[in-house]
């Protein structure tokens, strides 16, 4: 029978099919409890201390409470701002026509139309606003607490914050009967098997993307080239020239070792290694091993001497070339740093320029990270890799990570999934995200606390590294930084401290959004663009006060630059040409595991 288009929404409308689902997902939801419960009874150390987040937290609030009347006038403000709404939401039952606050328009969480279908959830929206910015208010009273002690609390009552948001719970949020409504309740039961399925071995990993979308070197990953060098660290993978002549001296990326390389080789668009050997450099890039147990043993050291060392004698090898320019990424960059003071102190000046993509080597001002730094929690992060047996998985650093954007990185995904019950979306940089790597606890130890505890790298002679005292200001070979302004992970500020460390010449660029983003930043599409100031004798503020912006991708600007470090023009060279011989396609075998 036809329907008429005004009782569309009523007469899709299903009793039985719902009745159906609701029992289904009563269910599933049982089913979760119980592997819920059986998970807490065999709960494993977590990589994050709380008990620190929790006693600085406790530490400002007895603080907050010598302080009668901060806390009165933030609490008079709430009171107010709360009045206030009520009476709006009061007068838009009523029937008049008044706006209830103006969360939903300023947050991108309630932009939904839903959320300003009636004046409730327009009120609980505007509550919750309130109650975020009382706490901001108190959590910013920080006068008699350490640096330290305030960060943390400031960072664990946000998170607590963030978990409240109504958009997080399927009772308060609209959006979610709105799609049980249209689904007859298929989005409950999907939602759920969503749980269950992401809910595994007692831990849920909430997936950002469809895991099954992507295949390494079929969908990433798939730059034509060859590995030419392996060895229990690295395999050392050369790229096919796509020019006829290339630049003399090849180009060897060192990518970090906390994720996979190929997130300089996701897409043929967004590929900067494809771009590069475009430019004619014969690029080369390590690919790290993800270590296991038996790897527990490799040190920082170890990172240096079978990492880029060995790096830099197989690109001579196969090139007949002994100068180099060396781009690092991340730790990449810092283990960088690490091997061009090993190389002065040695008096060995193979490398003609250096690059740092987002890459740290002062660790004053880390960042965010900070919260999870420390004495205390290093130790216990060292007794869960000694119980891991000799490893520190991925997935638990992902997820310390994730914790600094829990509102981008886990709630948008758990709304998603599980109360929403979609389908993750294909995204090949979160696909790259997904696919994490294993530290060993050997190089993790030392490399948390030389850098991140007592940031000896930017200290003359502090490390001594395979016999070699580290000096960072003896260093004459060029420099390039390139940082990211909304990076949490190596902050700008922060780079630009450790670009000050250097007495040869240094440039330093700023480019746009975060610490993945700003560095994929297609020459192509110049999304984010840059600014460059020649001037590092500042401080950070005043370098970019003065900085002069172009709209440009930094790709452009940091060829303009390595190209006069690159030497003349040569006939392009063939992966298996030189000494080394092809083992194997790309990706490789390492990138695999």
């Amino acid at each position: 029978m036809a329907k008429s288009s005004e009782n569309d929404e009523t007469t899709t409308f299903d009793p039985v099919k719902l009745q159906a689902n609701l029992i289904k997902a009563g269910e599933l939801w049982k089913e979760f409890n119980q592997r819920y419960a059986e998970a807490e009874r065999n709960k494993p150390s977590s990589p994050v201390d709380s008990s620190a987040l929790q006693r600085a937290t406790m530490k400002w609030a007895f603080n907050l409470a010598k302080k009668p009347e901060t806390l009165f006038q933030a609490n008079m403000a709430l009171m107010n701002s709360q009045a206030q709404l009520w009476q709006q939401a009061t007068a838009k039952m009523m029937g008049l026509d008044v706006p209830v606050g103006d969360g939903a328009s300023s947050d991108r969480r309630f932009r939904d139309p839903s959320w300003q279908e009636n004046a409730a959830s327009e009120a609980l929206v505007q509550s919750y606003q309130n109650f975020s910015s009382y706490v901001a208010t108190l959590a910013d009273e920080q006068d008699g607490l350490s640096k330290d002690d305030a960060d943390k609390a400031k960072f664990y009552l946000n998170s607590i914050v963030e978990s409240l948001a109504p958009n997080n719970f399927a009772m308060t949020n609209p959006q979610v009967w709105k799609k049980v409504k249209e689904t007859n309740g298929e989005s409950l039961v999907k939602g759920l098997e969503n749980l269950l399925y992401d809910f595994q071995d007692g831990e849920l990993r909430i997936r950002m993307t469809d895991t099954h979308a992507f295949e390494i070197g079929k969908d990433v990953a798939t730059t034509p080239g060859n590995v030419v060098f392996r060895n229990e660290l690295i395999e050392l993978i050369q790229y096919t020239p796509s020019t006829a002549k290339v630049r003399q001296r090849p180009l060897l990326i060192v990518p970090p070792w906390i994720n996979k390389y190929y997130i300089l080789d996701l897409r043929e668009n967004n590929s900067y290694i494809k771009w590069a050997v475009e430019q004619g450099h014969t690029v080369f890039v390590i690919s790290w091993r993800n270590p296991g147990t038996e790897q527990r043993h490799l040190s920082f050291e170890d990172y240096l001497e079978q990492g880029t060392l060995a790096a830099m004698d197989a690109v001579e090898q196969a090139t007949g070339e002994r100068q180099l320019n060396v781009t690092g990424y991340c730790l990449g960059g810092t283990l960088t740093a690490a091997t061009l003071a090993y190389l002065t102190a040695k008096n060995d000046d193979r490398v003609t320029s250096a690059t740092f993509l987002a890459s740290m080597v002062d660790f004053s001002e880390p960042g965010e990270i900070s919260v999870f730094l420390d004495e205390e929690q290093v130790s216990a992060l060292e007794k869960l890799m000694d119980q891991n047996g000799g490893y520190l998985d991925g997935k638990n650093m992902g997820a310390a990570f994730n914790m600094l954007r829990s509102k981008d990185l886990i709630w948008s995904f758990f709304i998603e999934l599980y109360l929403l019950g979609n389908d993750p979306m294909p995204f090949d940089l979160l696909f790259w995200n997904s696919d994490s790597t294993r530290m060993p606890e050997a190089m993790h130890s030392y490399y948390l606390r030389n850098m991140y505890l007592e940031n000896k790298l930017r200290e003359p002679n502090a490390l001594n590294l395979l016999g070699a005292d580290i000096d960072l200001s003896s260093i004459k070979t060029p420099i390039y930084f390139i940082s990211a302004s909304e990076d949490h992970i190596a902050p700008w500020k922060t780079t630009y401290l450790g670009a000050q460390v250097f007495t040869s010449p240094t440039r330093f660029v700023l480019g746009g959004s975060g610490h993945i983003a700003g560095i994929v930043n297609p020459a192509n599409r110049n999304k984010y663009g840059h600014w460059v100031n020649e001037d590092l004798t500042t401080d950070a503020d005043s370098w970019l006060e003065n900085a002069q912006k172009s709209d440009l991708s930094w790709w452009h600007d940091w060829d303009q630059w390595v190209s006069e470090f690159s030497g003349k023009k040569v006939a392009a060279r063939k992966e298996g040409s030189g000494k080394l011989k092809v083992l194997c396609a790309t990706p490789g075998t390492y990138v695999v595991e």
